[in-house]
C-alpha cells in the first residue's frame, strides 16, 4: 500500500493530535528513541512500540527529541501513566557520531536526509536525564544497543576510561539487555498484575541498581558471580580484563549465572539472559503490523538512507555463534540461532512484492551471518553445557548441525514467486562453514549445493565477505578462520561464477590496526591481497565499541583469557600508519610505504608490494 493510502491511524502516535485522531485521552507508555522513527521490524523501537500495541497500552514514541531548547519534545505528550522507555537507536550513538579517528560524522543514515546532529552523544544518558529532571516519580526503562552492551563497567573509546554500568549515570530504574521482546513481555505481564517497575527484580534479561549492602533477591535456580567492582577496574587494568571472561560466558550460555558488580554505594544486579526465541515468537514479532515506512512527517525532509537500504529485506533470523572477537552481535542478540518460520518468511516477501516501488528484486535474504539459519546443536543436552563464545572457531563444533538445506529451500521458493525477478543474499556468509567438511555426506552435499545456488543466482555481482585480515596470528586473535579459507573460497568462487558465464566479484572487508596486528602484518595483508588481484575498498580502521573482546584487549593489552600481553596500536600515527597499507596503489602513500619497509627491514615486501628491488 502506498503511504498516501495510509491513514495517519495507522502508524504508532508521535504528536498529541495523532493521539487524539486515535481518541485516546492519556498515555500508558512513551517511546523516545535517537533514530527517526521507521515503522519496520527492522528498526528495534517500532518493535517495542508494536509488542506494547498489541498487549493493549497506549503507547506513543518521540523520536529524536530536541535536548537543546526548552525540551518542549520532552514534554508534548505529557507523562505516562505506566514508565518512559529510552533507546539511543539502533545503534550506539557515539559510534554513529564518530570514526575511528574520532572526528565527528556529518551524516546519520538513521535521519532523514542522512543529515547529523539530531540525537545527542550518550543519547540513552541525556534523554534519561532530561526525564528524571521533568518526571522524577515516573519510571524510566533503558534498552536498545546502547543500554545493552553498556549494562557492566566498560571501555569508552570516546573519552578514553572505563565508564561505569549505564544504569549508574542515566539512573534509569531498569534496563533490559538483549533482543527485548521477552523480557518486555515480562514487564507487561506484571505491570497487568498491578506490580510495580521498581519491584520487578527477577526478570530474566534486565538489569537494575540497589544499595550495596542490600540482600540479593533469591532465585533459587539462580547462582551468582561477583565481578570485580568498578573502582577496582579503574585500579588494575588486570582485574577488568578478568571480568570480561565472565560478561562473555554468561551471554553465551544456554542457562547462564547472575552476575553483580559493585559501583561506589550501589550494586548493579544483572539477571541471567532468556532462553532463545522460538519459532512462534519471534514470528510473532515480525508478523506484527507493521506499515513498513517511515512515519509521514519525515515526507518532505528526504529519505532514510538505514531505511531505504533494507526495504526490500528479509531478515530470516537473529544470533551468531561465530564470535568474533570485534563484535557485538552474541553479546546482544545470543549465539543461538533463533530462526523464523518459511511461512513468516515468505508473508514478508508477500508483502514487499505489494509495495509501490518494488521492482522484483528481493536485496537480500539474511541474518547477521547469512548462512546460519535454522543451525543448530544436534544433540541439544551438549549445547546446554557450553560456555564457548563460537561454535566454528578455533575448529567447527562436532555436535553443530550445519545443514544448508532449509535455506536452500527458502531462496528457492522466493525465486518461484511470480513477482521477484531476482533475490539476493547481500548479508555477509561464513565461508568456513562451506568449505570444512563434515561427516555426514548429505550435509556436505548441501553444502556444495549452497554454493552453486548462491554463487549462480543470488549475487548481484559482487559479494561480501569479510577476512578481516590476512595473517594467522592476527586471526586468531579475531576468532577467524585462517586465510588460507579465503584462498580457498574464492578459487571455488570463480570457478562457478566462470562456469555459469558470470563477470562477478569478491569484495573483501579488512581490519587495520586491531589487537595483535602490527605494521609488519599489514604490510604482508597489502602484497597477499594485490597478489589475489585486489584494490582494497571495503577497510576500516579498529573502532573500539564497549563489550567485545578486541576493545578489553585494546584498553589492557592483554588477552582476558590468558591474560598474556597483546600488541596494540594505539595513538593516532599508529593507527593510521596501519590503514595507509590498505592504498599501497595510491602514489603519494608510496613515499610513506618506501620509507617504511626499508625502516623495517624488509626489502623483500618492498619488491612485491611496489617492484623495488
Amino acid at each position: 500500500m502506498d503511504i498516501n493510502e495510509r491513514k495517519i491511524t495507522d502508524w504508532i502516535p508521535t504528536t498529541r493530535k495523532e493521539v487524539e485522531q486515535l481518541g485516546w485521552d492519556s498515555l500508558d507508555i512513551i517511546l523516545i528513541s535517537g533514530d527517526a522513527y521507521v515503522d519496520h521490524p527492522a528498526f528495534g523501537s517500532a518493535v517495542i512500540a508494536r509488542i506494547i500495541q498489541k498487549a493493549g497500552y497506549h503507547v506513543a514514541i518521540i523520536p529524536q527529541p530536541n535536548w537543546q531548547d526548552d525540551l518542549r519534545d520532552f514534554k508534548k505528550l505529557g507523562k505516562p501513566n505506566l514508565f518512559f522507555g529510552v533507546t539511543a537507536g539502533c545503534m550506539d550513538s557515539m559510534v554513529n557520531h564518530y570514526t575511528a579517528n574520532k572526528r565527528r560524522r556529518s551524516t546519520d543514515a538513521y535521519t532523514p536526509g542522512n543529515v547529523s546532529g539530531f540525537r545527542p552523544d550518550y543519547a540513552t544518558i541525556t534523554y534519561s536525564k532530561i526525564l528524571k529532571k521533568l518526571y522524577p516519580e515516573t519510571p524510566i526503562i533503558i534498552g536498545g544497543i546502547e543500554a545493552s552492551l553498556r549494562r557492566v563497567t566498560h571501555y569508552d573509546y570516546w573519552t578514553d576510561r572505563l565508564m561505569p554500568s549505564i544504569l549508574v549515570d542515566s539512573k534509569a530504574d531498569l534496563l533490559v539487555y538483549g533482543m527485548g521482546e521477552k523480557p518486555l513481555g515480562e514487564i507487561l505481564r506484571l505491570l497487568d498484575k498491578g506490580i510495580s517497575i521498581e519491584s520487578m527484580n527477577t526478570i530474566p534479561q534486565t538489569a537494575f541498581l540497589v544499595d550495596k549492602n542490600r540482600p540479593l533477591p533469591k532465585v533459587k535456580k539462580w547462582k551468582t558471580i561477583e565481578l570485580y567492582a568498578h573502582e577496582e577496574c579503574i585500579e588494575d587494568k588486570i582485574k577488568y580484563a578478568k571480568n570480561f571472561k565472565h560478561i562473555e560466558r554468561e551471554s553465551n550460555k544456554q542457562f547462564a549465572n547472575r552476575l553483580i558488580q559493585t559501583c561506589g554505594v550501589k550494586k548493579v544486579i544483572i539477571n541471567p539472559p532468556f532462553q532463545k526465541m522460538t519459532e512462534k515468537e519471534i514470528d510473532a514479532s515480525f508478523d506484527l503490523p507493521y506499515t513498513r515506512m517511515p512515519h509521514p512527517k519525515y515526507a518532505k525532509r528526504g529519505t532514510i538512507p538505514a531505511y531505504e537500504m533494507i526495504r526490500h529485506s528479509v531478515n530470516m533470523h537473529r544470533g551468531c555463534f561465530g564470535g568474533c572477537s570485534f563484535c557485538t552481535i552474541s553479546a546482544h542478540q545470543g549465539k543461538m540461532i533463533a530462526s523464523r518460520s518459511k511461512q513468516s518468511i515468505m508473508n514478508e516477501v508477500e508483502n514487499i512484492t505489494r509495495m509501490p516501488d518494488f521492482k522484483g528484486y528481493i536485496s537480500d535474504l539474511g541474518g547477521p551471518s547469512a548462512n546460519m539459519y535454522q543451525m543448530k546443536g544436534k544433540d541439544q543436552s551438549i549445547c546446554d553445557k557450553c560456555a564457548s563464545p563460537s561454535c566454528i572457531y578455533p575448529t567447527i563444533c562436532y555436535n553443530l548441525n550445519t545443514s544448508h538445506e532449509a535455506m536452500l529451500d527458502i531462496y528457492q521458493s522466493v525465486q518461484n514467486h511470480p513477482k521477484v525477478k531476482k533475490a539476493f543474499v547481500t548479508s555477509g556468509i561464513r565461508y568456513d562453514l562451506l568449505l570444512k567438511r563434515p561427516g555426514n555426506q548429505k550435509t556436505g552435499c548441501s553444502h556444495q549445493k549452497y554454493l552453486e545456488q548462491l554463487i549462480r543466482n543470488h549475487v548481484s555481482g559482487r559479494l561480501k565477505v569479510a577476512p578481516e585480515h590476512t595473517s594467522d596470528d592476527v586471526l586468531r586473535i579475531m576468532r577467524k578462520p585462517s586465510f588460507k579459507c579465503f584462498y580457498e573460497f574464492k578459487i571455488k568462487f570463480d570457478q562457478i561464477s566462470k562456469k555459469a558465464g558470470l563477470n562477478q566479484q569478491i569484495i573483501p572487508y579488512f581490519i587495520s590496526s586491531h589487537p595483535g596486528s602490527t605494521l609488519e602484518n599489514m604490510a604482508n595483508l597489502a602484497c597477499e591481497t594485490k597478489e589475489l588481484g585486489f584494490r582494497l575498498e571495503q577497510v576500516q580502521d579498529f573502532t573500539p565499541t564497549p563489550m567485545t573482546l578486541s576493545t578489553v584487549m585494546y584498553y589492557s593489552e592483554l588477552n582476558p583469557y590468558t591474560l598474556k600481553p597483546v600488541f596494540t596500536a594505539k595513538t593516532r600515527s599508529e593507527k593510521q600508519d596501519q590503514n595507509r597499507f590498505f592504498f599501497w596503489y595510491k602514489k603519494d602513500i608510496q613515499p610513506w610505504i618506501i620509507k617504511t619497509l626499508n625502516r623495517l627491514n624488509r626489502p623483500d615486501l618492498l619488491g612485491k608490494l611496489l617492484s623495488i628491488k
